[in-house]
């Protein structure tokens, strides 16, 4: 019975492919739901059910709805709001066909813009501008010639010493 209930793990996905299209599942599937009582049982639920959703019928629309719609619509907005909230409702629900929402969200997208902009601009302000720095080869030149003056300086005490020495 352990063993029965580890196979039926994935079964509830595979039974409806059974239900649809008999020849089309695996034989793996198929000689699982002759084996087991569980899985042929929900099978059989799933086949009444399917039957008895063939056989209902939907009931059909009213042929005067649309009419009625209309008519509905032209009264609601031929009916004077009570105040101004209302009227804002009224105008967004019963207007005219072009919304408020894509002028809405351009509004805020040039908001959000010009308000980037500002912020960008203003704290800008408090960096000092950056001067343009001494390329890297004339840094390095200049390194490279304040070094040879401390060499020809140590070289000069070198042979001072070496003269008063000897």
């Amino acid at each position: 019975m352990e063993q029965m209930k580890k196979n039926c793990a994935g079964m509830e996905s595979r039974l409806a492919d059974l239900l649809l299209d008999p020849d089309a599942a695996p034989a793996k599937v198929r000689a699982h739901v002759a084996e087991c009582d569980h899985c042929r049982e929900e099978l059989a639920e799933l086949l009444a059910t399917m039957t008895l959703l063939d056989t209902w019928q939907g009931p059909k629309p009213s042929p005067y709805f649309l009419t009625r719609l209309d008519a509905r619509m032209r009264e609601e907005r031929a009916a004077a709001p009570a105040s101004w909230l209302d009227r804002l409702r009224a105008r967004l629900a019963y207007g005219p066909a072009m919304h408020v929402r894509p002028l809405a969200a351009m509004a805020l997208s040039v908001m959000l813009l010009i308000g980037g902009g500002t912020y960008l601009g203003v704290t800008n302000l408090d960096q000092p501008a950056v001067q343009p720095g001494q390329a890297a080869v004339v840094h390095d030149l200049q390194t490279l010639d304040s070094n040879a003056q401390v060499l020809d300086q140590m070289e000069a005490l070198s042979s001072n010493n070496n003269e008063n020495g000897d």
